[in-house]
């Protein structure tokens, strides 16, 4: 009784959060555009779904999320088991090169891709290959964008996992192969579907990566509900889109909920700075060098691109530019936005991190009723959910008093947060829940607090994963775009809001400018999460 007095404690806060600036805006928006004098019309979905070409985006919306979620998984698991068992030169400054790319506005993350397989870019001059409005390219702009969630939060667990648990199977006869797809592989099942569930919900819900390299061909539900929305002003269907990828992603995290709770159990973990070593023979050898050849080629390249065309023949006058007012789309200069972006990303950290905590933490029982589950999954549906919905609704949601916020500056920190919160729950989970139940209950018997038991039994082992779920949400809130560029003040504009801007606008200064403020918000990345794993491999001695 005691413990689900607590349990629902932990949860009030973020029940709360979620309540008013997430289902809140979002009903609002809906009811906006199903309502006509006061009167719903529901009989507007049926006239939607009868559309063949709305059919059509559904199905390549969701056939394209399955197959970026599997070869992202394919391609980015050797790289998490690399950097988890393997300790190599620089292997902190290239996890925080790995997670760049994912910090990156999608429009930019589409852009550099165009540059390097669209008509004049670097694979058309060397071997006049194209690939721009093709599935290959959509889909190889998504394992860029999301290789760093699969390394950082399936590796975050395996680094942490005691390899001596494999070792004693091979000992009692079993195959490499076998010991690790009898151990290790399902201590990792909670880690690897939640990498999964947030690849899949990410590239589900696709908009710049599918808008540029997709063309006129492609077009996923998220591009679709922005064009209803800001191009055809058919706020209806917009609407019914909203509510069918609302549906959509509520039984894609059912299923996950089902699945990932049947495999949890009670793990050993251990200091993950024990488990890294040198590669030893020649096939750990091969594969570090094959992990470290697929990043120059898919990550560092597209990367490289991108600084290349920040600089143009001009050297750094697209970086001149960048301070001086334009009087067209910025009040300020758009150097401004650097500044501007760093503020909203720690407010939004810290709001994410004490939200996803405390949700973490209710959610660690595996006896938990189905409201608890439920409110697991539902932790989920920010990612699953159109952010130009949720932008459009904090618009028209919280502009009257109590909640009159249009006009404050914590309007965009709490929209970034809505993204981060999800990774720090997912992050945190398989850790907390992996803790062996006994000590914290050996800790109530002695007398300790429910807050002490967190502090000197939970908090010790799940710090490291508390700094990469930090990471994660600082890296997001820096690149979100979809909600901030509707709330963003013209005179506090975030960085991919004046990337967006710049695209936006002909001319070659303006292309220029747009790659410049790309790659500071870039170096800004790798600075950030350079300063992460430091801290966090200081500390790894501690627990």
């Amino acid at each position: 009784m005691r413990g689900s007095a607590a349990r629902l404690g932990l949860m009030a806060v973020p029940v709360a959060f979620f309540a008013v600036f997430f289902a809140y805006p979002v009903a609002a928006i809906v009811a906006r555009g199903l309502k006509t004098d006061g009167v719903w019309q529901l009989g507007r979905i049926g006239d939607v779904l009868a559309q063949s070409d709305v059919r059509h985006v559904l199905w390549f919306t969701t056939w394209q999320a399955l197959a970026s979620t599997g070869l992202t998984l394919l391609v980015a698991l050797p790289g998490a088991y690399v950097f988890a068992r393997f300790d190599f030169p620089g292997k902190q400054v290239l996890r925080a090169v790995v997670t760049v790319p994912f910090v990156l506005p999608t429009v930019v993350v589409g852009t550099a891709f165009l540059a390097l397989v669209g008509r004049g870019g670097l694979f058309d001059e060397l071997w006049g290959l194209r690939l721009d409005t093709t599935v290959w390219a959509i889909l190889l702009a998504h394992v860029f964008f999301n290789y760093a969630v699969v390394v950082r939060t399936v590796g975050g667990l395996w680094a942490q996992l005691d390899p001596r648990q494999e070792e004693a199977a091979r000992m009692l006869g079993a195959s490499r192969l076998r010991a690790w797809r009898q151990v290790t592989l399902p201590a990792l099942a909670p880690a690897v579907a939640a990498a999964a569930l947030m690849v899949f919900l990410f590239t589900f819900t696709s908009f710049g990566v599918v808008q540029i390299l997709g063309g006129p061909t492609f077009s996923t539900l998220e591009v679709e509900i922005y064009r209803q929305t800001s191009q055809v002003f058919d706020l209806s269907t917009a609407a019914v889109l909203t509510l069918i990828q609302f549906a959509a992603v509520v039984a894609v995290l059912a299923v996950h909920a089902w699945t990932v709770r049947r495999r949890e159990t009670a793990l050993r973990l251990v200091d993950a700075a024990t488990t890294a070593r040198r590669p030893r023979g020649a096939g750990q050898w091969a594969l570090l060098a094959g992990v470290l050849g697929v990043i120059a080629v898919l990550l560092v390249l597209p990367l490289a691109v991108l600084v290349q065309r920040s600089l143009g023949a001009s050297g750094f006058g697209y970086y001149r530019a960048l301070t001086r007012e334009d009087g067209g789309a910025f009040l300020v200069p758009p150097i401004e936005a650097i500044g501007n972006s760093l503020q909203y990303a720690v407010a939004a950290t810290a709001i994410a991190v004490v939200i996803g905590a405390l949700a973490a933490t209710a959610l660690t029982r595996r006896d938990a009723g189905r409201f608890v589950r439920g409110f697991d999954a539902l932790l989920m549906l920010p990612l699953g959910v159109s952010a130009v919905t949720v932008g459009f609704g904090f618009l028209i949601a919280l502009d009257e008093p109590p909640l009159d916020l249009r006009s404050s500056w914590i309007l965009v920190p709490l929209a970034q947060a809505l993204v981060g919160v999800p990774f720090v729950v997912r992050t945190m989970l398989p850790v907390l829940r992996a803790v062996d139940g006994r000590l914290r209950e050996a800790a109530a018997v002695l007398g300790a607090s429910p807050w002490r038991v967190w502090r000197e039994v939970d908090l010790p082992m799940v710090r490291r994963a508390l700094l990469v779920a930090a990471g994660f949400a600082f890296a997001v809130s820096l690149g979100e775009f979809g909600a901030t560029v509707f709330i963003a003040r013209p005179d506090n504009p975030t960085l991919p809001v004046a990337v967006a801007r710049l695209l936006g606008r002909p001319g070659d200064m303006n292309y220029g400018q747009a790659m410049a403020l790309s790659t500071i918000l870039m170096l800004v990345c790798a600075v950030a999460l350079v300063v992460l794993e430091r801290l966090r491999t200081d500390r790894s001695g501690e627990f």
